[in-house]
């Protein structure tokens, strides 16, 4: 029998942070926390989220055939606003509460969700600070990366560079080949530690749009099925697009809205705020 939206776990509740583990976050710019949400939740949204990327990818060409970018991950953007049976879980006030509180702001509001599967087999992702793309500059920002399945190391598993995110902007340097060499190098010079963990199924990660982050190739025979959301905090502005990639987004992800305005589009609601 196929699952139904009223079937899935409604992904309420709170999950309860300590004062040493915001200040961690704070401090570098990620957090691995256990069990955000409990493998017997995650075990019937699986799915769910593995038909929609099987339904809506379009890549067909072998993984020789692609570029760098093309072998990190297969991608789909904003399933929530097209699929019913995922809203409850990516407008989860549980997993937005976290993200206000890490952030130390009253409330967020999302920017977009992502389903970011590596194929077995698929290559790294390149070195590249998240905020680049987001026409937000100056606002918090940050990403929740949950992964569906138990993620090793081997499989692609997120790796930062910790603290790095306390020197904002970066240059405008997309994901690819250069920013892999790039980024690689600052973080070495720099002497950043670098951090990369084994997530449990249920784990999740959550790091600032400015942290320096990458992710090795899968070299399981499994996919690597991950579901980010991107949150930012509730009051924020739209900053002026100062290359393509923000330019697009301004038009996907902020629709309707010009430099200056509130970052407060028909598709960001604000998912958690602060009790008065």
């Amino acid at each position: 029998m196929a699952t139904t939206p009223t079937d899935l776990p409604s992904m309420t509740g709170d999950y309860t942070l300590t004062d040493e583990q915001i200040a961690a976050y704070q401090r570098d710019g990620h957090i691995h926390l256990k069990q955000v949400a409990t493998p017997d939740e995650l075990k019937l949204w699986e799915p769910i989220f593995a038909d929609i990327v099987r339904q809506q990818q379009t890549e067909v060409r072998p993984l020789e055939e692609r570029d760098t970018y093309g072998k990190a991950f297969l991608q789909i953007i904003n399933l929530w606003q097209n699929h019913e049976s995922v809203r409850a879980f990516v407008l989860s006030p549980r997993f937005a509460k976290i993200a206000a509180q890490l952030m130390q702001v009253d409330g967020v509001r999302i920017y977009h969700d992502q389903a970011l599967f590596k194929e077995p087999g698929g290559g790294l992702t390149p070195w590249h600070q998240d905020q680049y793309y987001w026409p937000l500059d100056g606002a918090k920002t940050i990403t929740m990366w949950m992964p569906l399945v138990d993620v090793p190391p081997e499989m692609g598993a997120l790796t930062f560079a910790s603290g790095s995110h306390t020197e904002g902007f970066l240059g405008h340097i997309r994901i690819s080949d250069d920013s892999e060499e790039h980024f690689s190098k600052y973080v070495n010079d720099n002497g950043y530690p670098v951090v990369r963990e084994p997530l449990a199924l249920g784990d999740a990660t959550f790091h600032s749009g400015w942290t320096l982050h990458c992710a090795p190739g899968n070299d399981t025979d499994r996919m690597r099925e991950v579901q980010t959301i991107i949150y930012f905090e509730d009051g924020a502005h739209v900053s002026t697009p100062d290359n393509p990639n923000r330019e697009n987004d301004l038009a996907c992800w902020l629709p309707g809205l010009k430099p200056g305005d509130k970052a407060a589009s028909a598709i960001n609601p604000v998912v958690w705020q602060k009790a008065d």
